[in-house]
């Protein structure tokens, strides 16, 4: 696997313990097949932890404690997950997402910054299957993997073999996820 996503470390961590399984995103999504067909560049992705621009007062406080930021992103990266998206849903406002407090990490300061954001752009809200790889992979953190970007391209012999790969929250507990999400955005 030579593509990864990058997101707040706290974000991966609790994507890899089961704790999350949603990802609010603006960028990276198109329509391709036409209106509302919404598609991913890349559905299937390596979690890329990033320290740097976390923010613990954006982060609900029952895991705010557990976000370290750093002044600098460490000289090496652990790849310990894949995300594959199940779903993806153009959110339809703020209200849909205050309807899923339980289902996520943020606060309504780091939602409503989502919003604000370019607000031109939709927001999008992301149900992803996390993996837990069988031998998590560190590679060298280097300079062309730096900066504020939501795709990581992996040089070559940075790729991480995601054979054997377990599933972190499936079944019937991730199709509640989802069907929570959809009876929110369809009130």
């Amino acid at each position: 696997m030579g593509i990864a996503l990058k997101e707040w470390a706290i974000v991966c961590d609790l994507l890899l313990e089961g704790r999350l399984s949603l990802l609010l995103r603006k960028g990276g999504i198109h329509e391709a097949g036409g209106p509302g067909e919404f598609e991913l560049e890349h559905p299937r992705f390596l979690l890329f932890p990033s320290w740097m621009h976390q923010k613990p007062e954006m982060i609900k406080p029952d895991v705010r404690p557990r976000v370290r930021v750093l002044t600098q992103e460490p000289a090496e990266i652990t790849f310990a997950g894949v995300g594959e998206v199940a779903r993806i849903w153009q959110v339809p406002g703020r209200a849909a997402v205050d309807r899923l407090d339980g289902l996520h990490c943020w606060t309504p300061a780091q939602i409503d910054m989502r919003f604000n954001y370019r607000p031109e752009n939709p927001l999008y809200l992301m149900a992803v299957r996390v993996f837990r790889l069988a031998q998590p992979r560190t590679v060298k953190n280097l300079p062309q993997y730096a900066g504020c970007k939501s795709w990581v391209p992996l040089v070559a012999g940075d790729e991480v073999d995601d054979a054997g790969a377990a599933e972190v929250v499936g079944g019937e507990r991730f199709n509640a996820v989802m069907k929570q999400v959809e009876e929110a955005f369809a009130a």
